[in-house]
């Protein structure tokens, strides 16, 4: 009779030990958590484990601790990390066409902005489908909001303001527009800009407002002009091999919670961005709107850049360009 209780108990041991059997799902963010894409995942994290019960373990790796956002891709669809969220431009060498979202001025609206990484939508179907490619699939889309121009002692108003400075770009076709402004792009990571601000490694920052704020940017540099000449997007991406290996049960409870952050995200981007203002301008940062006339500088030094990312794309660019009513030249 003893003995059958400790069987017993042994029994019931093992079969708890199964149901609380859990599932990591490591996640590599290159900004800090206090930034609105690592709250994000935080809810993200929240929603996943009371979806599953548990049963999905979520960890942040936050500040680049594992990867920086250049490595992420690789890390990701190598398996090396379950997921990571990368900076949509980080998959421009495997997949040129992402690069569409820092065409200069293409995405000058909101709706425009909504339209395009809707689900379904003929941009969003086209990358995506590439991005998997590498190893890794889009869970879901993080917001950055638009790109601005960072500079120390006056703002960078024209195209002449650009002209023999080097400036810090995230991306190949940023990295064509300062060239045919006239300046002198250089590649450098979200999580090294200050530390290149601060040494003067660069003379212009280009950046999201909010990663203004989470950076604490403005201890480097003083002035913000709003170009907006680019929508900024993050994906979090997953491991197809890991993902695959989950039950359908599993995958819907993540999709669930991957479309309540996601959702979460973009509709309060222009709240974030409107404290990250706020904030920069309490620190002493100098805020420059641009006239018409300086916007119409800017976008007359654009074509090369569409040009460019045409040849680097073929059809499935023009297909893109067509979709949104740009079909380029």
């Amino acid at each position: 009779m003893f003995r059958n209780a400790i069987l017993g108990a042994f029994a019931l041991s093992a079969v708890s030990g199964a149901a609380i059997a859990q599932e990591k799902m490591r996640i590599s963010l290159q900004l800090p958590l206090t930034s609105h894409l690592g709250e994000n995942l935080v809810l993200f994290e929240k929603e996943v484990e009371e979806r599953t019960g548990g049963a999905i373990d979520v960890e942040i790796y936050d500040s680049a601790t594992l990867y920086k956002d250049k490595e992420v891709p690789a890390a990701v669809g190598s398996g090396a990390i379950e997921a990571g969220v990368a900076s949509l431009t980080r998959y421009v060498g495997d997949a040129p066409v992402v690069d569409v979202f820092y065409m200069p001025f293409l995405f000058n609206t909101e709706d425009k902005v909504r339209a395009a990484v809707a689900e379904g939508s003929p941009v969003r179907a086209v990358l995506e489908e590439e991005i998997a490619k590498t190893g890794g699939q889009v869970l879901y889309w993080q917001a950055y909001g638009g790109a601005i121009l960072l500079s120390q002692g006056g703002p960078i108003r024209t195209p002449e303001d650009m002209k023999g400075k080097k400036a810090r770009v995230f991306g190949k076709t940023l990295g064509d527009f300062v060239t045919a402004a006239g300046g002198a792009p250089t590649l450098i990571s979200g999580s090294e800009q200050y530390l290149a601000y601060q040494r003067g490694t660069v003379d212009v920052g280009m950046t999201g407002i909010s990663g203004v704020k989470s950076r604490k940017l403005w201890e480097v540099m003083d002035t913000i002009t709003k170009t907006n000449h680019a929508n900024i997007e993050f994906v979090v991406v997953v491991n197809n091999d890991w993902w695959d290996g989950l039950s359908p049960e599993l995958q819907g409870h993540i999709k669930a919670a991957a479309q309540v952050a996601q959702d979460d995200v973009r509709d309060r981007m222009s709240g974030i961005e409107a404290a990250a203002y706020k904030a920069a301008e309490e620190n002493g940062m100098t805020i420059v709107d641009l006239s018409d006339a300086e916007l119409a500088a800017w976008q007359e030094v654009a074509q090369p850049v569409y040009d460019s990312y045409l040849e680097a794309t073929g059809e499935a660019g023009q297909k893109i360009l067509d979709a949104l009513g740009a079909g380029g030249s």
